[in-house]
């Protein structure tokens, strides 16, 4: 008998085959003999290399690949700087349009005037900006998925007066909504004792949280922004004696959903980064060709607990 894993990946393959059959050679082909029919270029800036970016970046991959479009792909690295330079290089490349996975919202600006300074649209994933500015966006509602797990610990706590910690990741972006969005959420029986950045690396994770184990004997709760810093607080806080304290996280990667199965995560938010890549590519291409597509779409979420693990959507498929 399949797993369940399985017998969501066999959907999405299956889903995905039927729709190439529809649409025939190319997904957008309408009747139109349009001189930019061509194959197109695209620019893809990815920001760092967790779990997310990676599978971000095989799904823009592969999705490029299924709709006949040449890539150049580059990395920031969680450093604004970089992502500067990665846009002017794909300027320097005269990409048809660039894909563009931001580290922080500052850079964005910039990056966005250089880019449009050289007729060359951009398209972003996870979060938005002014729409006259861009190409369009995948939006990951950052906020609401902080709200989840924020609501999930008010429901929790039942009225307890609890401690709560947060391991963002790196300042300036995605991060920053996220956080906001779930402390925001908190009852105010629920006070949050501690926070620092982990930068979305499970080493630096793993120190915080045992630095909270020592801090804070009494710490109930830990927001921690992805799932792979999520196991590494887990580990820290279980060596240093503090296995009450409940986890809850982002993402919904299948090793989380059997962390949810065995109490090692208390609940995570569902966010495929599946979902973002292959809808990044398919509207760039769409809103570059002027073919009907949203300038603004939204990645699903949803709160993923024990009750629910065996029916969340595909995190990262290994079919891609």
């Amino acid at each position: 008998m399949p797993t369940p894993s399985r017998r969501r990946r066999a959907t999405y393959v299956l889903l995905l085959g039927v729709g190439l059959l529809l649409s025939g050679c190319d997904p957008y082909s309408d009747d139109s003999d349009s001189a930019d029919d061509g194959p197109l270029t695209l620019g893809f800036v990815n920001g760092g290399d967790s779990q997310f970016h990676t599978c971000l970046q095989r799904s823009v991959e592969i999705n490029a690949k299924n709709n006949f479009a040449r890539l150049v792909t580059a990395n920031s690295r969680q450093d604004a700087a970089t992502e500067l330079r990665n846009i002017e290089d794909m300027i320097t490349r005269e990409v048809d349009a660039i894909i563009l996975q931001t580290v922080d919202t500052d850079a964005l600006k910039r990056g966005i005037e250089k880019a449009r300074s050289a007729d060359i649209p951009v398209f972003l994933t996870s979060v938005s900006t002014d729409p006259s500015d861009i190409l369009g966006a995948v939006v990951v509602d950052l906020e609401a998925a902080g709200r989840l797990d924020g609501r999930w610990i008010a429901d929790d706590a039942a009225g307890r007066d609890v401690q709560v910690g947060v391991i963002a990741g790196a300042p300036g972006a995605a991060s920053d909504l996220l956080t906001d969005g779930f402390t925001k959420a908190l009852p105010a029986h629920a006070e949050v004792v501690a926070e620092e950045h982990g930068m979305f690396d499970a080493d630096q994770a793993g120190e915080i949280a045992a630095t909270m184990a020592l801090a804070h004997p009494g710490l109930d709760y830990a927001f921690v922004a992805n799932e792979q810093m999520a196991f590494a607080a887990r580990e820290a806080f279980d060596a240093a004696g503090a296995d009450q304290v409940r986890i809850v996280t982002v993402n919904g990667t299948d090793e989380a959903l059997a962390a949810l199965k065995d109490g090692r995560f208390s609940a995570t938010v569902s966010n495929s980064a599946g979902n973002t890549g292959e809808l990044a590519v398919r509207n760039t291409i769409a809103l570059l060709r002027d073919r009907k597509a949203e300038k603004i779409d939204r990645t699903p979420i949803r709160l993923i607990t024990k009750d629910n693990a065996d029916t969340a959507p595909l995190y990262c498929p290994a079919d891609y």
